[in-house]
């Protein structure tokens, strides 16, 4: 009889770690690979080919598992209390929609900051103050396994995630057949950027501040929600001054985009996504597997809105019912263009000299250094010429 193909023989794949939380032997570990992205390592002696992990590995399939998606419902949102909506990225829904169902008793799986490997992780929270860490984006790739290892699967859960993690983990709970005790929720997701990157940036930052011990990645306090692509942080010992780091009133140091922060520039810049992002993405725009998507609702409808407003789309009647308990933010009814305006609806492209970039700093070269600066001033002169010459 001829065995299940394994996980063992895919590469470069959205690095969801949900076939390591399936895998029935744990023989499964979840590593970054040269490039910095995360991608399933599997033990093959010890594989009895069950196939599972290919079952649940939203790479290897080429549809959606919510195949019957459809938009029911698209608001504009924000927390009714202040604190919340200026603690969060946008306008604090994704919090509240936690803080309502943990108040029912769900238990609640979202992301953290772990600052002593500086990785983000998923993690389980059964109370609102085990939540808090989730507040705020995290726009570095994610490890799930030893979260997604913890569900019990006969208790009821909101999980929070890429789209790409969602789709692998609803394949889960349909296997197991408990898709009723899950609520799913993801967002208007750019991409992940490799982990080498924000690697060098660490080290960069902790040139000027010392070791770190806060980040944020999206902070409102410093110019406002439409400026708010801002990195802060908090450091030991800032002994160094640069130009481009700004002290806010909080005693954060603040790193614009729009002043040139260099993880920023790198990663929506698109120099630093990794393949199954650029290649193999196939949940933009209106393509979801979750019951609720989430984001920030740019354009011109929110214009002079500084406090930040959420973006709220229902794909499931689940996701719509959530949505209509929820009475601690305010909802503007939207049409769906309206609500998902300024977001991709295509894979993002990596620019010409993506691949220098990466190379280099595999090899550990300074993100502020020589190399790097020239690799970018190379890019902004193909930019300009290909601009000038509509190639």
């Amino acid at each position: 009889m001829k065995t299940r193909k394994n996980i063992g023989d895919i590469q470069n794949c959205y690095g969801c770690g949900v076939c390591a939380a399936a895998c029935p032997k744990d023989i499964i570990s979840i590593k970054l690979n040269s490039n910095g992205f995360y991608e399933p390592v599997l033990n093959k002696k010890d594989c009895v080919h069950c196939g599972l992990c290919m079952d649940v590995c939203s790479f290897s399939h080429s549809s959606v598992s919510l195949s019957e998606s459809r938009v029911m419902g698209s608001w504009a949102a924000w927390s009714n209390d202040p604190a919340t909506r200026e603690k969060c990225s946008s306008g604090g829904f994704g919090f509240e929609v936690a803080k309502m169902l943990l108040s029912q008793g769900y238990s609640a799986v979202g992301c953290k900051y772990e600052m002593s490997q500086h990785r983000a992780v998923h993690f389980i929270a059964n109370s609102l103050d085990e939540y808090l860490p989730s507040m705020g984006s995290k726009y570095i790739q994610s490890y799930t396994k030893d979260a997604f290892r913890l569900i019990n699967y006969n208790k009821r859960y909101l999980i929070t995630g890429t789209p790409c993690q969602i789709d692998s983990f609803r394949r889960l709970i349909k296997k197991k057949g408990v898709e009723d005790n899950f609520v799913l929720l993801d967002f208007f997701c750019h991409g992940v950027p490799s982990m080498n990157v924000w690697k060098a940036y660490v080290e960069y930052i902790e040139s000027f501040v010392g070791p770190l011990i806060n980040v944020s990645w999206r902070n409102k306090k410093c110019n406002g929600w439409h400026d708010s692509l801002t990195m802060g942080f908090i450091g030991t010992n800032p002994i160094k001054a640069a130009s481009l780091l700004e002290q806010g009133d909080d005693g954060v140091l603040y790193s614009r985009m729009t002043r040139g922060d260099l993880f920023y520039r790198l990663f929506l810049g698109e120099f630093c996504s990794g393949p199954h992002c650029v290649h193999n993405c196939k949940y933009k725009f209106d393509s979801s597997a979750a019951d609720i998507r989430i984001g920030d609702l740019w354009g011109d409808t929110y214009i002079d809105n500084e406090q930040g407003v959420s973006a709220v789309v229902a794909f499931t009647e689940k996701g719509a019912k959530v949505i209509s308990q929820m009475n601690t933010v305010t909802l503007m009814n939207h049409p769906f263009d309206v609500v998902a305006e300024g977001q991709l609806k295509q894979n993002c492209h990596q620019k010409e000299l993506s691949s220098l970039i990466q190379f280099f700093l595999k090899k550990r070269v300074p993100l502020d250094g020589f190399i790097i600066r020239v690799i970018l001033l190379s890019q902004r002169v193909i930019t300009k010429i290909k601009r000038v010459f509509q190639i």
